[in-house]
């Protein structure tokens, strides 16, 4: 994946929180949150992926008690460092800011007024939201209560070393686009049709995670060619090796794929949250190859 090194970069839609405390949010937990990796603090992973509690892979972001008061924004080093493409190609903080850019910019061409932008939250350790406190181990996620999505960027290290994921640029963005398809579905009013803490192989979870796949590979279809303000793609470049690296992460976050692997050994269907490997590698091909978001309606059909 290559970024368009002319191409200008807009850090606007990044909260740099990264060098602040953790604010206290109270609200209700998350809903499908982050990439199904976990949803819940790493020391409780293994407790739950083994089977044990009654929250699967976690589809909902354990809501802690307030974890601090301040937390602000600091963008200056963003705005001085990732003012180009050419240094979206050096900088992961810069790639992921033309991520979030270009996907935006295709979901208000998509939607046009009816979509409302909004912005990504980078931080460390851990970051107080609307729906909670949250810490690293919740892996990236969307909070609809204040409409923000969280990462701590060195979640994409752990996607590889953690999770065996080959990684790269385009997995990295197919993990930001896997978010915004989670506000686009706060948007639209689709997660109303899901019922919090269900679980299950056909649940709402699963059918909202797996639209969210399907919703990252139509921006991906899209992603060469979706101008900026200046009329330019910000995205140079996606190739074959990077859309085949975004289905190995999409199989090694699968509900199946973390059971076997990280947790107890055992997969449990009815814990999934998320979808198996293959439901994700589907849904996110479905996508990619419609460039349709009609295409993504997991709730309208049994075959999932």
């Amino acid at each position: 994946m290559r970024y368009s090194e002319g191409a200008d970069l807009d850090p606007s839609g990044v909260q740099d929180r990264r060098d602040g405390g953790m604010g206290g949010g109270r609200g209700l937990a998350v809903g499908g949150g982050g990439l199904g990796l976990v949803g819940v603090l790493v020391l409780v992973l293994f407790q739950v992926l083994g089977g044990g509690g009654d929250g699967g892979t976690g589809a909902a972001l354990v809501q802690l008690s307030a974890l601090g008061e301040g937390q602000t924004a600091d963008n200056r080093q963003l705005e001085q460092q990732c003012r180009t493409g050419a240094d979206a190609n050096e900088s992961l903080d810069c790639a992921v800011v033309a991520d979030i850019e270009s996907v935006q910019d295709y979901w208000s061409g998509v939607l046009g007024p009816e979509y409302r932008p909004t912005d990504t939250v980078f931080f460390n350790g851990g970051v107080g939201t609307d729906c909670g406190g949250a810490t690293s181990g919740s892996g990236p996620f969307y909070c609809p209560a204040d409409e923000l999505v969280y990462i701590d960027l060195s979640f994409f290290d752990t996607l590889q070393q953690q999770f065996g994921a080959e990684g790269g640029l385009f997995v990295n963005a197919y993990v930001i686009a896997h978010e915004y398809g989670h506000h686009v579905q706060n948007v639209l009013g689709i997660n109303q049709q899901v019922t919090p803490g269900e679980t299950g192989p056909a649940s709402g979870t699963v059918r909202l995670e797996l639209q969210a796949d399907c919703f990252a590979g139509a921006w991906a279809n899209h992603a060469e060619t979706v101008p900026d303000e200046s009329g330019e793609p910000l995205i140079a470049e996606i190739t074959q090796d990077d859309v085949d690296r975004a289905l190995d992460a999409a199989a090694r976050i699968g509900d199946d794929f973390i059971q076997q692997n990280l947790g107890g050994g055992t997969v449990d269907q009815d814990a999934f949250t998320h979808g198996s490997s293959e439901q994700r590698q589907r849904w996110f091909t479905t996508g990619y190859e419609t460039g349709d978001p009609a295409q993504c309606d997991t709730f309208a059909t049994d075959d999932l």
